[in-house]
């Protein structure tokens, strides 16, 4: 845990001091303490709008958006059972593209800089509603139940974010294309505290509920007879999950791989229960989400590299990596 807050601060560092223009790391401790107001040297003014009014949200989102990520897959992966789970697999992170594509593509900023968003939110909600609907439809509310309906919603989402980018204008391509890859160049102080609000219900529940979690480990019977009503657990965790990828989706657009991967690389290290288990979560994908930040800003300068092209290069690795551990 110290080794990993120690990895976040330092990449935070890095993430704010390298980009377009790179500054000094001195001038960066400088202007975060005279923002903090704890005196020190007071930094040239552009370089201190830099520091304080691009790269620090920037900076801040990136952890919470990782953060949240990771433990929205570690506790789908719980109730589910199922070790692929993620928001990709059940439609919610397909939802959320569909909602905000269609603002780009076709509705437009119709209600100011808050309507891709609110789209955003609105359509990962509905991709909820629709899993919770099937499901409650079929008899048996077990978890495959839930992931074919997830898959289901994913690909009807997905073909509808599609038919969007073609029948839409279609100069907004390019914006569309680098959305639905996810990227942290919205960040602003007016919205971190929804990145925030996102990582930290998903975080809070987790934890709050780390002993009900834990008795899904030993099997849906076992937990029953623990007293854990595992059908409403369930969906409850999918509820918070589905708000919680909804607003981070919102923010920073759909990035691929964390929720799946972080999990599994967090377990060899903090075991199974889900005390350490989401505290270590939120760590690595903090983690993650900086390094992988700092990579799309800084290896085609000018340019900026969607962040889902480094997450899912870094998770297709990590997933070959764990097959050939596991075969040998």
């Amino acid at each position: 845990m110290t080794a990993g807050a120690a990895a976040i601060a330092a990449l935070a560092l890095l993430s704010i001091a390298y980009g377009s223009t790179v500054i000094a790391l001195s001038d960066v401790v400088a202007a975060l303490g005279h923002a903090a107001g704890l005196g020190g040297d007071i930094v040239s003014g552009p370089v201190a709008k830099i520091v304080v009014d691009l790269r620090l949200p920037r900076t801040i989102m990136a952890i919470c958006v990782g953060a949240g990520l990771g433990g929205i897959g570690a506790l789908l992966q719980t109730v589910t059972r199922n070790d692929l789970a993620d928001p990709f697999l059940f439609g919610l992170s397909s939802g959320a593209a569909a909602g905000a594509v269609s603002v780009i593509t076709i509705f437009g900023d119709q209600f100011g800089i808050w309507t891709l968003p609110v789209a955003a939110f609105t359509g990962g909600i509905l991709a909820a509603g629709i899993v919770l609907l099937l499901v409650s439809r079929v008899r048996g509310q077990g978890p495959e139940r839930l992931i074919l309906a997830g898959l289901a919603v994913s690909f009807m989402f997905t073909a509808l974010t599609n038919y969007l980018v073609f029948a839409g204008d279609q100069r907004a391509a390019h914006s569309v294309l680098f959305w639905t890859m996810g990227g942290l160049g919205l960040a602003r102080w007016d919205n971190v505290g929804l990145a925030a609000l996102g990582a930290g219900t998903i975080l809070v529940f987790g934890l709050w509920n780390h002993r009900r979690l834990d008795a899904f480990l030993a099997g849906e019977n076992a937990a029953e007879t623990l007293g854990v009503p595992v059908a409403r657990m369930r969906r409850t965790t999918f509820l918070v999950a589905a708000f919680s990828t909804a607003i981070l989706v919102s923010v920073a657009g759909v990035i691929g791989f964390v929720g799946l991967m972080i999990p599994h690389l967090s377990r060899p290290l903090a075991g199974s229960l889900h005390l350490r288990l989401i505290a270590s979560c939120a760590l690595f994908g903090a983690v993650l989400l900086l390094a992988s930040d700092l990579l799309a800003r800084t290896l085609l300068p000018p340019q900026e590299l969607p962040i889902g092209i480094i997450t899912s290069s870094v998770g297709a690795f990590s997933v070959v990596t764990m097959l050939i551990r596991n075969r040998s």
